[in-house]
């Protein structure tokens, strides 16, 4: 196939970085969207990127995105105004003749769950289907990456311990890098997966407790599960100016989601499209060793 123009949004968040990393080697023309330049967009540009500044939210910015590409991936941050750029994003490809699509949705996107989020996650899929232009859609479970982040972090860091509400629920948490790997696999040769939908997993289920398990064998000190009640991380949640009381309903929702075992069991997409099985835990936690040693916590 020969070399193609392909966007990349969120590209300064771990998906989208990871796509971009996937795709540096292939010859394709990556453009990455981006809200603002600095530091990380350096990182996109030293990978081969094109940074193009704008926001999913200006219509004219996403159309200014979408000159001459070939294909997009699509993926926009928890918050209230996802129909807005999802609408934004399929008017602006429809107008570019833009041929492909791959929509990072969620594992709970359905119409009748309780988090807001998920059934606009389910409602931004039929419009990307009622748009006509080829689309794949994308349910990644529950990110490795939340071992990192600003509600989990901390606890592993300073006081050994990871305190997350997630019960004796099992699923497979899958991390970045291998969503982008899929990604880029997909925006490269799209055509035999337009209208499919994929749930991503990790390679192997597991509870908080084995997650804590796993942690402790790789930093090589005890990490211990604690069990939060859903509403106190909703509460924790809440106060990090980043994510705040929408992101926690969500999380809330999900929750409840894992407990009752809704998320249970894994597949082998992530094989089965790049010919690769994706990290595990403990791979994950090897790679990011630093980070749990380190004082960097992130949002």
């Amino acid at each position: 196939m020969s070399a193609w123009r392909l966007l990349i949004t969120g590209a300064t968040g771990d998906t989208g970085h990871a796509a971009i990393e996937a795709l540096a080697q292939t010859g394709h023309h990556i453009r990455a969207l981006v809200r603002q330049d600095g530091p990380k967009a350096d990182e996109l540009r030293g990978l081969g990127a094109e940074i193009v500044l704008g926001d999913l939210l200006d219509i004219d910015n996403v159309g200014s995105g979408m000159r001459d590409v070939d294909a997009a991936f699509f993926v926009f941050p928890i918050g209230p105004r996802l129909l807005d750029a999802t609408a934004y994003f399929a008017q602006a490809a429809h107008e570019a003749g833009v041929g492909a699509i791959v929509n990072l949705s969620q594992r709970t996107s359905r119409r009748d769950f309780k988090s807001s989020s998920a059934r606009n996650h389910w409602i931004a899929e039929k419009i990307f289907d009622w748009s006509g232009i080829p689309v794949t859609h994308l349910r990644p479970t529950l990110f490795t990456e939340w071992l990192t982040y600003g509600f989990s972090l901390p606890g592993i860091i300073e006081n050994d311990v990871l305190a997350i509400p997630f019960g004796t629920g099992r699923f497979s948490p899958i991390a970045a890098h291998d969503q982008g790997r899929v990604i880029a696999r997909l925006l490269s040769d799209p055509g035999p997966h337009t209208g499919k939908t994929y749930l991503l997993d990790g390679p192997q289920e597991m509870d908080a407790a084995q997650m804590a398990a796993e942690l402790s064998t790789v930093l090589d000190r005890p990490i211990r599960y604690v069990d939060e009640p859903i509403a106190d991380f909703q509460a924790t949640v809440a106060t990090i100016p980043q994510l705040g009381s929408y992101v926690g309903q969500h999380i809330g929702a999900v929750m409840v989601d894992l407990q009752q075992g809704l998320l249970a069991g894994t597949t082998d997409t992530v094989e089965q499209i790049t010919g690769i099985a994706p990290m595990s835990v403990r791979d994950f936690v090897t790679a990011h060793r630093d980070m749990f040693a380190s004082e960097r916590i992130r949002l």
